[in-house]
């Protein structure tokens, strides 16, 4: 009897054991390491409007490539208003490759503005924060 509580008790602590080494991060870290090489680089992240008239054309392009060595992905592009409306490509940009992020600002309204429109991509330098600034008169 009491060999057979030695076995269990011995079971017991060795799968016990078993799991707590195989929670281990040291060993769980290297099997799932992710490298992206992934990089979007920007011509310019800034464009001036300069002073525009109501209801103008108020559309430009911000162009981009992918300087890293792996395929890169835009996952989204935020405007820190409605009255700025952003298109981008939705498929992957290869290694070397370029895109074109198209930003239409409403210009309907008079008066000096300043707007930010965030890029979200796998890039290694994410997100990255492009802005348009302008004053629309009469």
């Amino acid at each position: 009897m009491k060999t057979l509580k030695s076995v269990f008790v011995f079971l017991f602590l060795f799968t016990v054991f078993s799991i707590v080494k195989g929670q281990n991060p040291n060993t769980q870290s290297k099997s799932v390491a992710v490298i992206n090489n992934a990089e979007i680089y920007f011509e310019n992240t800034v464009h001036d409007y300069g002073t525009i008239r109501k209801n103008s054309k108020g559309s430009c392009e911000f162009v981009f490539k992918n300087t890293g060595d792996q395929p890169l992905v835009l996952d989204n592009v935020k405007t820190s208003c409605g009255c700025t409306v952003p298109t981008w490509p939705k498929k992957t940009i290869l290694p070397g490759k370029s895109g074109t992020i198209k930003v239409v600002y409403n210009t309907k309204k008079t008066g000096t503005f300043n707007k930010t429109i965030t890029v979200m991509s796998n890039a290694k330098t994410d997100p990255v924060e492009l802005s348009i600034n302008g004053t629309v008169i009469e």
